[in-house]
């Protein structure tokens, strides 16, 4: 995997995932992978976490029937933000490994898009996580966060709930110690 860090200030961050640092204590975030779905430099960013799921489908949360087929859509909690809203979105892998999170779901048989030329995986959110002009860029400096480049092999369904550890094990023995490392020293 290529780590972004350098690159993190000088362009857009959409399309890449961000790894939180072992030492990351905040519980909102800790030990959680990101997809960044939005990002301007100049205006923030925006992005869900993908490590952390519900073990709901879409049809437990919700009082109405689902559209068509999103029935049993699984769904995971995006962030700290907006926990009160369930949101579809779509990861749309393009020519080559380039991935886009769209928040524009189209509803009708999607399971018929998986067929065409790009290969599609919905799932649900409730919150996300955002970002102010120039504080992800901040938090990427102070090492909070580790940029990696995202793949197809890395965001498959049954692979989410594990990324971060095997994202962690792939970075290195440093990384991997660290990872395994308790919340709590005292009960090394």
């Amino acid at each position: 995997m290529r780590n972004l860090d350098d690159e993190a200030s000088s362009r857009s961050l959409a399309g890449s995932l961000l790894v939180a640092h072992p030492n990351m204590l905040d519980p909102n975030f800790r030990r959680t992978v990101l997809f960044v779905s939005e990002h301007d430099p100049n205006e923030g960013a925006l992005g869900v976490i993908i490590n952390r799921p519900l073990d709901r489908q879409v049809a437990d949360l919700v009082t109405d029937t689902p559209p068509a087929g999103l029935a049993e859509v699984p769904v995971f909690l995006g962030g700290p933000v907006g926990k009160n809203q369930l949101m579809f979105a779509a990861f749309e892998w393009k020519k080559g490994d380039e991935v886009k999170l769209s928040h524009n779901v189209v509803l009708e048989q999607p399971s018929a898009a998986a067929g065409g030329k790009n290969l599609v995986t919905i799932c649900a959110f409730v919150g996300y996580a955002g970002w102010g002009a120039g504080q992800l860029e901040s938090e990427v400096k102070q090492k909070a966060w580790l940029l990696q480049k995202a793949n197809r092999s890395l965001l498959k369904l049954d692979r989410l709930p594990n990324l971060w550890f095997e994202i962690m094990r792939s970075l290195g023995p440093w990384y991997k110690m660290l990872a395994a490392a308790p919340d709590d020293p005292s009960l090394n």
